[in-house]
C-alpha cells in the first residue's frame, strides 16, 4: 500500500512544472535540514568579532580572511564587493545572514556571517556535522590559521586604524601606502642612527623587559613646530618595525572610559599615536581627563597587550605642560625636530633637486646664521613647485626666507618699540614713587599728582 502511494507521488511529482517543482524541492531540503537540526545531527561554535573584554577577537579576523578566499564564497546569495590593493584586484566577503559552505578531508561544514540586530556585533558561526566533530575540528581550525597566515604573507600590508564613534567597533582601518621610511626624514644622521638602533634594539628585548619585570613597550614623544616631519617619521617607524598604526584623535573620545576601551581593542606589534598633546592638554577641553591620559600612557590599562610603541607629538615646548606628563618611565626618548638649518636644507636640496653644491648656497648659508628659516614641508613643497628649474628653486628659497627674515624683525622692532616705552614708563613711574616716599619722609604730606587733586597719588 505504500509502496503504490509513494509510487504515485513521484510520478505526479515529474507531471508538475518545473518551477513548481525547483520550488516544492527546495521546500523539502529545507524541512529535513530543520529536521537535522532539530534532532541534533550538527553541533555549532561560534567566534565573536570581540571578546567578554571588548578587545578584538584575532580568531575572527583571521577566519573572515579565509572565508574570504573560499571559491565557494561566489555561490552565497549575498556578499560584498571590495576593491583590493594590488590592480585589478577585488576582495569578496561574506554578507550578514549568509552561508558559505566549505570541504575539508570529505567532511562538509558552512560558515554562517550572523549580526546581532540590537547591538550589531558580528559573529561568524561554523556548523559541522556531530559525527565529524572528532575527526576533523581541531585540524581544520589548524587548516584555517596556516591558509590565514600563508595570506598574510603574500600580502605585507600594514594598515592604519582611526577611532570612530559607533557603539561597536571603535576602529576602523585603510591600508597604510605612506612612501615614508626613517632615511627619507629630514633629521640629524647621528640622531637617526640612535633612534634605529633604539628601536632595533627594543625588538629583540622580549626577555630582557620581562626579566625586569617590565612591560614590552616603548614611548617616544616627537616635539616641534608644524611641518618638521613628526608625522611623517611615525609612517616611517611603523614601516622601520613592521607594525600597524592606531592614531587616536582624543576630540573623538569622550571621556576616560573610553580611552581606555580604545586602548583595549587594539593589538600587539603597533604604533600608537596621539598627536598633538599639547593642545589637548592646554585647551581644556571635554574628553579625556590629565588623569586619564596619565594612566593611558602607563597606567594598569596600558598592561592590556605587549610588543608596542606610543607615540606622542607636540608642536610647543616641553616646558608649556604638565612636567608629570613626560617623566621618566612614561616617556622613553624625546626627540626635537627643530625647524631647517643650513645642513638639513642641502641635505633637501640633494633629494628634491639633485643638487650636492650651488652657487647660492653661500647666500642661503647667510642668511640661515641670522637665525631666519623655514620649516623643512615649506623647503620642500617650494623645490617641487621648481623642481624643473633648481635655480629657480634656490632663488625661491632666498626669496621666501628672506620675507621671513624681515617679518621678524619687523616683529623685533615692535616688540623692542612697545618695551622701550613700557621701559619708560616703569622709570616714571617709579621715580614718582621715590619722590612720593622722599616727601613723606620729609614733610609727612604726600607728594600730590600734577591733576591738583589733593587726595590722589600716584600709587594708592
Amino acid at each position: 500500500m505504500y509502496f503504490v502511494i509513494l509510487s504515485v507521488i513521484i510520478v505526479a511529482f515529474f507531471f508538475i512544472p518545473s518551477g513548481l517543482r525547483s520550488s516544492l524541492l527546495f521546500a523539502v531540503k529545507k524541512w529535513l535540514r530543520f529536521l537535522e537540526d532539530k534532532c541534533y545531527a550538527y553541533q555549532f561554535y561560534k567566534v565573536p568579532e570581540f571578546n567578554q573584554y571588548m578587545q578584538e577577537n584575532q580568531l575572527y579576523r583571521k577566519v573572515s580572511t579565509y572565508l574570504s578566499s573560499l571559491s565557494a564564497i561566489e555561490d552565497s546569495d549575498f556578499t560584498n564587493l571590495f576593491s583590493g590593493n594590488k590592480l585589478n584586484e577585488i576582495n569578496v566577503v561574506l554578507d550578514s545572514n549568509q552561508v558559505v559552505v566549505d570541504d575539508f578531508l570529505g567532511a562538509r561544514v558552512s560558515w554562517a556571517n550572523e549580526e546581532n540586530e540590537r547591538t550589531g556585533l558580528k559573529s561568524l558561526v561554523l556548523k559541522i556535522r556531530r559525527i565529524d566533530k572528532r575527526r576533523i575540528l581541531r585540524s581544520y581550525l589548524q587548516h584555517i590559521l596556516s591558509v590565514f597566515d600563508e595570506i598574510e604573507q603574500r600580502r605585507k600590508e600594514l594598515r592604519l586604524y582611526v577611532n570612530i564613534v559607533e557603539r561597536c567597533g571603535r576602529w576602523r582601518s585603510v591600508a597604510l601606502t605612506h612612501p615614508a621610511t626613517i632615511d627619507t626624514v629630514v633629521m640629524d644622521s647621528d640622531l637617526k642612527s640612535k633612534i634605529k638602533s633604539d628601536l632595533e634594539t627594543f625588538l629583540k628585548s622580549k626577555q630582557y623587559y620581562h626579566r625586569l619585570g617590565r612591560l614590552w613597550k616603548r614611548s617616544y614623544l616627537l616635539y616641534g613646530p608644524s611641518g618638521t616631519g613628526k608625522s611623517t617619521f611615525v609612517a616611517g617607524m611603523a614601516k622601520f618595525l613592521g607594525y600597524d598604526v592606531y592614531d587616536i584623535d582624543l576630540c573623538r573620545v569622550s571621556d576616560d572610559s573610553d580611552l581606555k576601551m580604545l586602548l583595549l581593542q587594539t593589538k600587539s606589534k603597533s604604533v600608537i599615536v596621539i598627536e598633538d598633546l599639547d593642545r589637548h592638554l592646554l585647551a581644556k577641553s571635554t574628553g579625556p581627563t590629565l588623569s586619564g591620559i596619565l594612566n593611558f600612557m602607563d597606567g594598569i590599562f596600558s598592561c592590556c597587550g605587549e610588543e608596542r610603541v606610543m607615540v606622542f607629538t607636540m608642536t610647543t615646548g616641553k616646558d608649556q605642560i604638565d612636567p608629570t606628563v613626560l617623566r621618566p618611565g612614561r616617556v622613553d626618548v624625546h626627540v626635537h625636530f627643530p625647524l631647517c638649518d643650513f645642513n638639513a636644507f642641502k641635505s633637501l636640496a640633494n633629494t628634491h633637486l639633485g643638487l650636492k653644491d650651488h652657487k647660492l648656497f653661500s647666500h642661503v648659508e647667510d642668511i640661515f646664521q641670522t637665525g631666519a628659516s623655514l620649516s623643512p614641508a615649506e623647503i620642500g613643497e617650494i623645490m617641487i613647485s621648481n623642481r624643473a628649474s633648481p635655480n629657480r628653486a634656490l632663488k625661491s628659497e632666498l626669496q621666501a626666507i628672506e620675507e621671513i627674515k624681515r617679518e621678524r624683525e619687523a616683529v623685533r622692532r615692535r616688540f623692542g618699540e612697545e618695551l622701550a616705552q613700557n621701559t619708560r614708563e616703569c622709570e616714571r613711574l617709579t621715580r614718582a614713587k621715590t619722590q612720593d616716599q622722599a616727601l613723606r619722609a620729609t614733610t609727612g604730606q604726600p607728594h600730590h599728582a600734577k591733576t591738583g587733586n589733593p587726595r590722589s597719588s600716584v600709587f594708592d
